[in-house]
């Protein structure tokens, strides 16, 4: 066995069940299966708050506020809600404008699930500049890898938190750390299916190993998990 599998396997042992979350990811089932819910998801997370602290939180005050109630049922309702009333959920005015314009896109390729499914199969990570929701201002390449996970596409997000983990595993198996985006994100692929993992897996685990307080975030989170 290769160092960088002993290595590997020794970061995936401490988020046993993690396979449960990456496939519901894969299946565009977080949130309940509501792809309203994934996109507002990801334009909150774009601005590089605690996921956990900051963004699930507002998430839920979104879904309780305007989805429950059945003001936005689904991407097109998104599109066209006032930005002043989404805002008194969360007043960051960019997050709004990059969840509208990308529910815009969606919402004219048919219903909400297969049109997020259809752009992640039909989407490039090397072209992600020229796509149509690479294009939307305010989507960095995070951001558009974020939805081709939740869309359906195994994958990784070249976030500074993946990449810290990876590359400070690249570094203790005598490898040298990748610091271009597009290029981390092929070696974080290679990496994980060398070693037996799917890449969403190895993204998934970089998160969950962080520690809060003295309380690893697979253990403290444990109870949202299963609806994220």
């Amino acid at each position: 066995m290769s160092l960088l599998k002993r290595t590997i396997d020794s970061y995936m042992k401490k988020v046993s069940g993690i396979e449960e979350h990456c496939d519901r990811c894969l299946r565009t089932e977080r949130w309940g299966g509501n792809v309203v819910l994934m996109v507002v998801d990801a334009a909150f997370t774009s601005i590089g708050l605690n996921y956990f602290t900051a963004v699930v939180p507002k998430v839920e005050e979104f879904d309780k506020k305007f989805v429950e109630d059945g003001k936005i049922k689904n991407l097109k309702d998104l599109a066209e809600a006032d930005i002043n009333e989404l805002r008194k959920v969360w007043r960051n005015k960019r997050s709004w404008m990059v969840a509208k314009d990308v529910a815009s896109y969606l919402s004219m390729m048919g219903d909400d699930k297969s049109a997020l499914r259809t752009w992640a199969r039909n989407s490039s990570l090397e072209k992600w500049r020229e796509d149509p929701i690479g294009k939307i201002r305010g989507v960095g390449m995070i951001t558009f890898q974020y939805l081709r996970m939740m869309g359906g596409v195994d994958t990784v997000m070249p976030d500074k938190i993946v990449k810290r983990v990876i590359n400070e595993i690249l570094e203790r198996v005598g490898s040298k750390p990748v610091s271009n985006d597009i290029e981390f994100v092929k070696k974080a692929e290679k990496i994980a299916l060398t070693c037996g993992y799917r890449p969403i897996e190895l993204c998934w685990m970089t998160w969950l190993v962080q520690p809060e307080g003295k309380i690893m975030r697979m253990e403290r989170y444990s109870n949202i998990l299963s609806k994220i």
